[in-house]
């Protein structure tokens, strides 16, 4: 997947060149890394054995310039064609934005082309990757050849799932930046179709857009008193008023209806019932604070009876301090102090001290 660095704004992606052994892999990215400008290239790091064979992979990065404000930057790698290398083709695959297949056009490496072609497509499907939706190239390599095959011939082999294709020779250059530009542009393009918000449901949409319903209006609670009925209107003078016809409740004996006094001149109206002066009772009258000894101690409460209370003024003044002829306790030591006692009695009869 894409890798996107907004605090750096660069935009980072991974380029695998693909393809059974020998077919020019290593061979694409010596000539971007001769052509390209030196400040926008890394170092081209490859490992390869004595006999120019690719033993782990070739990285090579790139730095193409901004793309919509982000700095564009695509790390090229290939994998060793060796069939035994599987476990290091697969490793380089991971994280892998966009691939070129790069074929051998001759005619004896059909067999070798379909062989790495298929695992390919195995290596992928094991990371989870769709070989219908990722970006693949096919390069056509050593077109420069002769007696290779026709694109014709090589399309109905390797190309069934019909990917863009480019004729190429690595050696001198043809299709080589053809091919990288394309790659290129096929990995842009998905990173801003995966990163652009998905568009909603009509439905949903429409819902948003229309206006909201009004809120119904409240109804209003009955009364707590019923409505009261319309006066009846006087009659005329001189006809005899009509007696309203007596209710079931009114019917009933008079022996049965409750009496009711009525209330005496005198009562007070409700809320302001007010006993009389005479009637309400005196408030108590403050009392002496009596004296508590201290817990411990042989004192006892006295009471005073009523006729030896001190006078007003001596009840203005305050209490008067009480005189205690009385030894206070003895309090009894402490255990620690019979313990030093102990103690220096101890040391005195083990060192013979007197």
């Amino acid at each position: 997947m894409v890798s996107i660095n907004y605090s750096a704004r660069e935009v980072c992606c991974k380029i695998v060149y693909y393809g059974p052994g020998l077919s020019g892999k290593t061979t694409n990215l010596q000539y971007v890394h001769s052509k390209v400008p030196q400040n926008t290239r890394g170092k081209l790091i490859s490992l390869a054995t004595e006999a120019d064979r690719t033993l782990y992979f070739d990285f090579l990065p790139l730095n193409i310039g901004s793309i919509n404000g982000l700095t564009a930057k695509f790390q090229l790698y290939t994998v060793p064609g060796q069939v035994y290398y599987n476990a290091t083709r697969k490793l380089v695959l991971r994280g892998v934005d966009g691939v070129v297949f790069v074929a051998d056009s001759q005619r004896d490496k059909m067999d070798d082309n379909l062989e790495s072609l298929s695992n390919l497509e195995d290596n992928l499907a094991e990371y989870g990757y769709d070989v219908n939706t990722l970006p693949i190239v096919i390069q056509y390599n050593k077109r420069d050849l002769p007696g290779v095959m026709t694109v014709d011939e090589l399309n109905a082999r390797l190309n069934p799932r019909g990917y863009p294709t480019f004729e190429a020779s690595a050696t001198i250059g043809n299709g080589v930046f053809d091919t990288l530009k394309l790659i290129i542009k096929l990995v842009l393009d998905k990173a801003k179709r995966s990163s652009a918000p998905k568009s909603r449901p009509a439905a949903v949409v429409e819902a948003q857009a229309a206006p909201p319903a009004p809120a119904p209006e409240p109804t209003p609670y009955p009364s707590a008193t019923p409505p009261q009925a319309p006066a009846a209107a006087a009659p005329p003078s001189g006809q005899p008023t009509a007696q309203p016809e007596p209710s079931s409740l009114s019917r009933q004996p008079a022996a049965s209806q409750p009496q009711v006094s009525p209330p005496s001149p005198s009562a007070s109206p409700v809320g302001q019932s007010v006993p009389p002066a005479s009637q309400s009772p005196a408030a108590p009258a403050a009392e002496a604070p009596a004296y508590r000894p201290y817990p411990g101690s042989n004192q006892r409460v006295q009471t005073v009876a009523p006729e030896q209370q001190p006078a007003p003024a001596q009840a203005a003044a305050g209490p008067q301090p009480q005189t205690n002829n009385e030894t206070p306790p003895q309090m009894a030591p402490s255990a620690r102090a019979r313990d030093e006692g102990k103690k220096r009695g101890f040391f005195k009869r083990l060192f013979g001290i007197k």
